[in-house]
């Protein structure tokens, strides 16, 4: 019998990577609501991520924090998905998706909060400045086929969320290659079920 899997989460926060990603996997899998300030800082769920934050996985006995780890995890759990390149062949994979959770999320998190990296300072932040993360960014998702090569993966899945939110939410440059990428992603059917079932689990008003 399957491992059962949970995935936690709430419908206004990166929960929606990880459920686009399972969506993608095709496995079945229980959804756990929970929310900011009670249920997720509930001794319960602090003994699965002690960080009271979604997302998190339980599948079988692991527990998976982090949503590009969950990506990775849930692509090699799920290996009849095709959602990871070849074990020989996965340099840009690897790649590109801790790029994005690594240099852009910083990138964009200070940009956000009105921090900017003093040109003296760039070597001791690690992505040097928000210009230069944007530039690698366009150039990752301007080459033919998807971000690790011809066929989609859970790369696509991880940075392309960065992309897709960024553009709604204007974090994120608005740049031709953004957008392209974005929209050549936007009619996958996995996407559409994960928005469908988050946008139904969304708070009323």
């Amino acid at each position: 019998m399957a491992e059962k899997l949970i995935l936690y989460t709430n419908p206004m926060s990166r929960g929606r990577i990880a459920r686009w990603m399972l969506e993608e996997t095709g496995a079945t899998y229980e959804t756990r609501l929970l929310d900011y300030g009670t249920t997720m800082k509930a001794d319960d769920y602090l003994k699965i991520n002690p960080m009271g934050k979604v997302p998190a996985i339980v599948h079988g006995g692991s527990v998976v924090t982090e949503c590009a780890a969950i990506c990775a995890y849930l692509a090699d759990a799920f290996p009849d998905a095709g959602l990871a390149p070849p074990a020989d062949d996965r340099g840009a994979y690897y790649r590109w998706m801790f790029f994005a959770a690594g240099p852009l999320e910083a990138a964009i998190a200070d940009k956000t909060m009105g921090w900017e990296v003093p040109a003296e300072r760039e070597r001791t932040v690690g992505y040097g400045n928000f210009a230069h993360v944007m530039d690698t960014l366009e150039q990752a998702v301007s080459g033919p086929g998807f971000i690790a090569g011809d066929r989609f993966s859970a790369a696509d899945v991880y940075v392309g969320s960065h992309i897709i939110w960024g553009l709604q939410f204007e974090t994120l440059e608005r740049r031709p290659a953004f957008e392209a990428y974005a929209g050549q992603l936007a009619d996958r059917p996995a996407l559409k079920r994960a928005t469908e079932l988050d946008d139904a689990a969304m708070p009323p008003g």
